[in-house]
């Protein structure tokens, strides 16, 4: 397989990850509807993904390398498919939560070990670049995630899982390159341990819960608060998404040029003050932009924090990554709790609150050397 075949598969790879996690927030009130409960009980359809997917991913990226990256990525993706399909045809709220756990499972295994892979097969000097492409297709996946979901909010919500199982199945045909490493050539944990790692991963926890994962707000609040069918509020959410994937590879440029601590403070900065920004969007067309600006900014934390990661720990790229993700991803599953709570009672008050905990992103990169 060439290098650029190589690299194309694990791009595609990508785009599964955002996908699935995001494929349900258009359909939550067929999701509602069908299981008979209320939204804050549905909230957890989309926690209940993130929360194992968070907590592997501080291990996941280590066991894979050591495992070797083929063999995990290629059985995790058919693992994912299972439960996608387990999602589709639940008899009942317990059993699509059960499966929603599953797929959370399976992707902590994937996303750190595909951009370990892509570290191996590109120079360091243009690595920055490759992560903003890879980025790009995780945008893709954000991207038509809404709009898969909203598309069968509007006929079939299960069309989008058995879509999902296809896409994974398809995926688990190509799994990066690495083999297993046993023993005395086991990555190092202990590198991952260090208290600078842990203000990193406090500062991805900070934004993910916040201005980062602020896609949930947008989503409900065009379907709940301004009332936007499954199908308009997918669209508006792809907008965004695509914003994110035009963008991705100039924040990768702009990464090798810049240099990662001052990406880091450009990127936070403005993801926060267009976060906060939506608080006073009056109706679709604004929050649709405001979002579409919002999220291309949201590409650019992540294109810096996934660059950082995959090259912090040249001993052990998957496993330093997955660490960072692991913080992350907690974020995305508690930010919703929290935030949908509020939007319960005050739109504005749960904008400005979640771009609040971005200013403890810019000041952990502002302390960092």
């Amino acid at each position: 397989m060439t290098s650029s075949l190589q690299r194309l598969t694990l791009y595609v790879g990508g785009f599964m990850g955002p996908f699935g996690t995001v494929v349900i927030l258009p359909m939550f009130p067929e999701l509602r509807d069908h299981f008979g409960v209320s939204s804050a009980t549905m909230a957890w359809a989309f926690t209940v993904y993130l929360i194992p997917f968070a907590a592997l991913l501080l291990v996941s990226g280590t066991l894979g390398e050591r495992w070797g990256r083929r063999r995990t990525v290629r059985a995790t993706y058919v693992v994912y498919a299972v439960a996608s399909l387990a999602c589709a045809f639940a008899p009942n709220l317990a059993v699509f939560l059960g499966a929603r756990v599953l797929q959370g499972i399976a992707n902590a295994f994937i996303t750190p070990l595909l951009i370990a892979g892509l570290a191996e097969i590109v120079p360091q000097e243009r690595f920055g670049r490759v992560v903003g492409i890879y980025s790009s297709f995780q945008a893709l996946g954000g991207g038509l995630g809404p709009i898969v979901g909203g598309l069968a909010a509007d006929t079939d919500w299960r069309f989008a899982f058995i879509g999902t199982a296809a896409i994974a199945l398809a995926l688990s045909t190509s799994p990066p390159v690495g083999e297993p490493r046993p023993a005395a050539s086991a990555p190092p944990i202990k590198p991952l341990l260090t208290m600078r790692m842990t203000l990193l991963g406090v500062a991805f926890l900070a934004a993910a819960t916040g201005p980062v994962g602020i896609s949930v707000l947008v989503g409900v609040t065009a379907r709940d608060v301004l009332g936007l069918s499954g199908t308009s509020a997918g669209v508006l959410l792809f907008a965004g998404a695509m914003t994110a994937l035009v963008l991705g590879p100039v924040w990768g440029r702009l990464v090798d040029g810049l240099g990662l601590k001052t990406s880091a403070l450009i990127a936070s900065t403005a993801v926060t003050v267009l976060a906060g920004s939506m608080a006073f969007a009056g109706g679709p067309w604004m929050l649709g932009a405001l979002w579409a600006l919002a999220s291309g900014f949201v590409g650019f934390t992540v294109v810096v924090f996934q660059a950082l990661g995959a090259t912090i720990v040249p001993d052990n790229r998957g496993g330093a990554l997955s660490y960072l993700l692991g913080w992350r991803f907690l974020g995305h599953g508690v930010g919703p709790i929290i935030f949908l709570a509020i939007l319960e009672q005050t739109v504005t008050g749960a904008f400005l609150g979640a771009a609040a905990l971005g200013l403890i992103t810019i000041a952990v990169f502002a302390t960092q050397g």
